[in-house]
């Protein structure tokens, strides 16, 4: 496969710049992996899709206020964008500045701290910080928009880039598929009976870089930390005893998910994962996926293109372009049903 096999053509001004005013406001896009049929509703339709006893698997990761401007002590400005807190003091940056970062050299952080550089790893840095590190980025850093949001954060952006249940603080990106769900939607979950359950993966910044090869095989995905507890596992295999579907709420959890489960069965699970699915795959956790729209070229668009097929979901994608979908972090939402033979349990 080639990267630009999952190339589709996408107008500027469909890429979402602002959330709507309320979460659950956006549509919903039904993709049939089956037969490639397309349904047009809207994100409150939602639990209609739904039945008692399906689960609906969630990431709750809390996104960390993860760009710092600050300075070299040589006067040189420079942007750190927080990649993983490795202890307290020390974390894993990217670094933005006229010159790279050298082991040893100081960085001047607001409001009278600094950190040191102790070592480059590929394109990231290890840095030790003066002060507890998620404490100086919460108090000082700025909400990390993706790069097709053109504009500075604003005040809004650190309660909407993020979703309601958000608990466990280690992201630089939101688990996206989650923004829509508010408690008006949990509320009618709830009455038909849907299931909820909870991993972590804390999404980094490498979740926006580009395939660095033209063969698709050939890419190494940038490393994340999981956690799936044995009550998530628990609530699969209740799920299915009782005869329900295991959705996963975004392909982070998707990702979470099948680590989780190399081995047959889902099994707990804490450590970091690099799976790179794509077409070919077959899916042994989950059933169906709940995710936004995904930039062209990217893993996350191939791993949406494993569960459905590559030729129906560009024919899908060329659909919402034409329906005037909104794209992205901020956009609108799908519901993907797998194609035949997606899933590893047929």
């Amino acid at each position: 496969m080639q990267s630009r096999d999952f190339h589709f053509d996408l107008p500027r001004e469909l890429i979402a710049q602002r959330p709507l005013t309320s979460r659950s406001a956006s549509r919903l896009l039904v993709i049939d992996g089956r037969s490639g049929a397309c349904r047009d509703l809207e994100f409150r339709d939602l639990p209609q899709l739904l039945r008692a006893a399906d689960l609906l698997v969630f990431n709750d990761t809390r996104v960390v206020p993860a760009r710092l401007r600050a300075r070299k002590e040589s006067g040189g400005a420079i942007e750190l964008l927080l990649e993983r807190v490795l202890t307290p003091r020390t974390a894993l940056v990217h670094a933005r500045s006229s010159k790279p970062l050298r082991p040893g050299v100081r960085v001047i952080l607001p409001p009278g701290h600094e950190a040191r550089c102790l070592e480059r790893r590929e394109d990231l840095f290890v840095l030790e910080f003066s002060m507890d590190v998620l404490a100086l980025f919460e108090a000082q850093g700025e909400t990390p928009l993706p790069p097709y949001i053109e504009r500075a954060p604003e005040p809004e952006d650190r309660e909407r880039y993020q979703t309601v249940y958000a608990r466990a603080p280690g992201a630089v990106a939101a688990p996206t598929a989650g923004l829509h769900f508010d408690e008006t939607i949990f509320a009618a979950l709830a009455v038909r009976g849907v299931e909820r359950a909870f991993v972590t993966l804390h999404v980094g910044a490498g979740t926006f870089q580009p395939l660095r090869t033209e063969q698709v095989e050939a890419h190494v995905m940038h490393e994340e930390y999981v956690e799936v507890p044995a009550s998530t596992c628990r609530a699969i295999e209740a799920a299915r005893a009782a005869g329900g579907r295991v959705i996963a709420v975004g392909t982070t959890v998707v990702r979470s998910l099948e680590s989780a489960a190399v081995g047959g069965a889902i099994a707990p699970f804490t450590g970091f994962t690099r799976m790179f699915i794509r077409p070919g795959y077959r899916f042994r956790a989950i059933d169906a996926l709940i995710t936004n729209f995904h930039l062209p070229e990217s893993t996350l668009l191939m791993l949406c293109a494993a569960l459905v097929g590559r030729e129906r979901l560009l024919n899908a994608y060329a659909h919402a372009v034409r329906r005037g979908y909104r794209f992205f972090s901020y956009g609108d939402a799908c519901f993907l049903e797998p194609a035949a033979g997606a899933l590893e349990r047929g």
